[in-house]
């Protein structure tokens, strides 16, 4: 990602631009045959001269123009053709659209490979009971196969959506001069060519454009992309939360790897501290900031172009591709090497699963012609009575509550109490729907990741 954004990179693509331009020119009569080969003799990275380029900037303050003379200087038989009829953007932006492009299609690789973890672990945990949570208090167990595949289905949105991006919106501005009507294209070719040359330029690119621009590609299109780098961020930072939350005592049931010798404070020697998780929630939440800058990009351009976007896309267009680089590579990570404690897991679970089981308790006392309000305060009552219990670091009482309650006691047997206070019972059909979304959903697109690294 940061060859992608490096300054080198990104003044090479504008050499193999203008050599696309001028290759086809060249098919007009524009641009001699021992021209272009001047051109491209000196289109490759190795070519680029940062320092005699910025040195030329320093006196024009203009860094495209001063790539254009550090270009020009290096070829004596075609330099005096680079950047015929052009305006800047036909170059800068083109550019900057294969550098997204490239990019996204590197974060697209990064999310496959923590989907392909994720999918192993919905499979292996999608049994395991772990108790759920809402409104960060106890409510019905879960498994922790289900989580993860909620981690996943969040990331399959974010493909999605990269996937529509270059598909539908990511596309270049073409070549079509100062405000977009093509008129210095049309004076060099002749009516009518313009268009053609423009083809031909973006089909050596390989970058579909926009039929209509104006200085600029529709700015909008970098509000897309950084809501889109927005979302994986969140996707990601709801499991970064996650993990931090129940890694941290009372729950203790999952850890991110800590190192041997990691110190977590420099005054408290026994810290364990979340650090990875806390670097992709700071990251992702100032990735989030980012669209704001872009939506007013997009908004504040005046009719054909104003300049007061440039400065600023400099900045986040490349920090925000290269933080959920970085995001995706402390996920996947993570994922990896994730400590897992059944033991607080399954603490968790007894202390707080017996709740849930109360609910089907109420429907078979029902059913056995009790009256449902009146059962439904009774059972109130007893639950918030063990909750005080547990409060107080004993033991979950519930079980043995409603055994000796006598309206309860009187209708169900003692085993079949425990039988609907087991947790494990009140995971409804999470393991049934885990297998479904690994076989149906994750599974065919992992599958074709495979085969295209194939």
């Amino acid at each position: 990602m940061r060859k992608v954004f490096s300054e080198v990179n990104y003044r090479s693509l504008w050499r193999e631009i203008w050599v696309s331009l001028a290759e086809a020119q060249s098919e007009y009569g524009l641009v001699s045959e021992e021209e272009l080969e001047d051109l491209r003799s000196k289109s490759s990275p190795d070519s680029v001269d940062l320092e005699r380029a910025h040195e030329i900037e320093e006196e024009i303050s203009h860094d495209l123009m001063a790539e254009v003379k550090t270009f020009a200087e290096q070829c004596s038989e075609g330099g005096g053709k680079i950047h015929l009829g052009a305006t800047s953007m036909d170059i800068e932006d083109n550019a900057d659209v294969l550098r997204m492009r490239k990019g996204l299609e590197i974060i697209s690789g990064k999310i496959l490979d923590c989907l392909k973890i994720l999918s192993d672990k919905i499979r292996e945990y999608k049994d395991t009971a772990c108790m759920g949570w809402t409104h960060i208090q106890p409510a019905e167990p879960t498994t922790l196969g289900y989580r993860f595949a909620v981690y996943a289905q969040e990331l399959l949105i974010d493909l999605r959506t990269i996937e529509n991006l270059l598909d539908e919106f990511l596309k270049g501005k073409g070549v079509k001069g100062a405000v977009g009507t093509s008129a210095s294209f049309e004076r060099l070719l002749g009516a009518g060519k313009a268009a053609e040359m423009e083809e031909k330029v973006m089909e050596k690119l390989n970058l579909e454009y926009f039929p209509i621009s104006t200085q600029t590609y529709p700015r909008k299109i970098d509000f897309k992309v950084l809501t889109t780098l927005s979302s994986i961020g969140q996707s990601v930072h709801k499991f970064a939360l996650d993990l931090r939350l129940l890694q941290s005592p009372p729950f203790g049931e999952l850890s991110e790897p800590i190192k041997e010798k990691q110190v977590g404070s420099s005054a408290m020697p026994f810290k364990k501290n979340p650090i990875l998780s806390e670097r992709i929630c700071s990251l992702a939440r100032y990735v989030s900031t980012l669209p704001n800058t872009a939506w007013e990009n997009a908004a504040g351009t005046i009719l054909e172009r104003t300049l007061d976007d440039s400065a600023n896309r400099r900045i986040i267009i490349p920090e925000s591709f290269l933080a959920i680089d970085e995001v995706l590579s402390l996920y996947k990570n993570i994922l990896s090497n994730l400590e897992i404690y059944s033991k607080m897991i399954d603490i968790n679970l007894q202390k707080f699963g017996p709740f849930s089981g109360t609910e089907a308790i109420l429907m078979r006392l029902v059913e056995e012609g009790e009256d449902r309000q009146e059962m439904h305060e009774r059972l109130r009552i007893l639950s918030h009575r063990a909750w005080s219990e547990v409060m107080e670091g004993r033991e979950n009482p519930l079980p043995d509550l409603l055994k000796e309650d006598e309206v309860v006691a009187s209708t169900l047997s003692k085993e079949e109490i425990e039988e609907f206070l087991n947790p494990e019972n009140h995971v409804g059909d999470a393991p049934q729907r885990c297998k479904r979304f690994v076989e149906e959903t994750l599974g065919p697109i992992l599958a074709d990741y495979c085969r295209d690294e194939d």
